[in-house]
């Protein structure tokens, strides 16, 4: 995927396209954006909330995963009691 067509998705999704939203996600995880991700979820995108969980997780970014428990995110709390207790 182009700049160009990320910028378009964003705007878009921005917006509130779900379906282009759904792909900025996609986009953003193949290429290990998680800055998109973490907007998207800051911005209550519970997919984008999700994935940038299970990306974090994957690429080891505890300070991420401890963010989103210390704001709240039961999920990321239990990624992170499961990497405690490795």
């Amino acid at each position: 995927m182009t700049d160009v067509e990320t910028s378009i998705l964003r705007a878009w999704a921005e917006n509130g396209d779900a379906d282009a939203a759904d792909q900025l996600i996609e986009s953003a995880a193949e290429h290990g954006d998680l800055a998109t991700l973490e907007r998207l979820a800051m911005q209550g995108n519970a997919t984008a909330a999700d994935q940038l969980i299970e990306s974090a997780a994957e690429h080891g970014d505890l300070a991420t995963l401890e963010r989103l428990a210390m704001q709240g995110n039961a999920t990321a709390a239990e990624v992170l009691d499961e990497r405690s207790s490795e």
